[in-house]
């Protein structure tokens, strides 16, 4: 039984790597050599882990049809991509793009004789294992294997629905990243031994955000738009009165 991993980026990759002791893979990408590229990285895993898999790269024209097909692409291509490749799955289709009401929608559209998920993995593919959101929208064996297949490999799997995903990645993803770029950005430049533990703490924050590629995460500003509510409180904050600024510090401790 073979995945169809559309995009071979760092997540595609994440996702082919889990998934090799259960199925075969094939890459395609928008870019050929970055499929290639990735099929032969994940087939030498693969063989290091003496996993029986196949990976492959699919190039040019795809005409094959495949068990599964996963979507592995940027937010603000999930909608092209499940229109261009929803009939080259044969049982199965899930994404893990990082949004799910979009993609969900779009499955149950295009995909409705199709077994059909929505994953989101909540962390870099560095950072792996670790927290995976999981709505299970027309579920069967096949999709069952797969989630059975991710837990094995150390995650945590959760159920949701697409609504109370995407108002989560408001909080936890787009205003934390916009705080933490914000902080970064108005910071002067001092010495190191002037650091305290949270401006520390702080400082690494920053530099787990940095390291990555600034699309993703203007991807999710656009599309869950929080910093404007951390635009707001830093507002709030700054001109607060006394009383004000304890009330607002004692929120903010309820928060925790």
């Amino acid at each position: 039984m073979e995945v169809l991993v559309v995009g071979a980026g760092e997540m595609g990759r994440w996702i082919a790597r889990t998934l090799l002791q259960s199925f075969d893979i094939a890459f395609v990408d928008r870019d050929d050599a970055i499929a290639v590229a990735a099929a032969e990285t994940i087939q030498r895993d693969a063989d290091h882990a003496s996993h029986n898999r196949t990976v492959q790269a699919v190039t040019g024209d795809i005409n094959a049809t495949f068990s599964i097909v996963c979507l592995a692409v940027p937010i603000t291509a999930v909608e092209p991509a499940i229109i261009n490749y929803a009939d080259r799955a044969e049982q199965a289709i899930f994404d893990i793009t990082g949004v799910m009401q979009t993609p969900v929608e779009m499955m149950q559209a295009h995909c409705e004789h199709l077994e059909r998920h929505s994953l989101h993995p909540l962390f870099a593919a560095t950072n792996a294992p670790g927290n995976v959101a999981f709505v299970p929208d027309s579920p069967g064996p096949i999709t069952n294997r797969i989630v059975d297949t991710v837990i094995e490999a150390g995650n945590h799997v959760f159920r949701t629905t697409p609504n109370e995903h995407d108002m989560a990645m408001q909080t936890v993803q787009a205003s934390a990243h916009a705080a933490v770029l914000a902080y970064a950005l108005a910071a002067a430049d001092v010495r190191d031994e002037f650091a305290t533990p949270v401006s520390r703490a702080l400082d690494d924050i920053v530099a787990t955000v940095t390291d990555g590629t600034p699309r993703v995460y203007q991807e999710i500003q656009t599309t869950f738009r929080g910093a404007d509510e951390v635009a707001s409180a830093a507002r709030q904050i700054a001109d607060a009165d006394s009383e004000t600024f304890n009330q607002l510090y004692t929120e903010a401790g309820e928060h925790t």
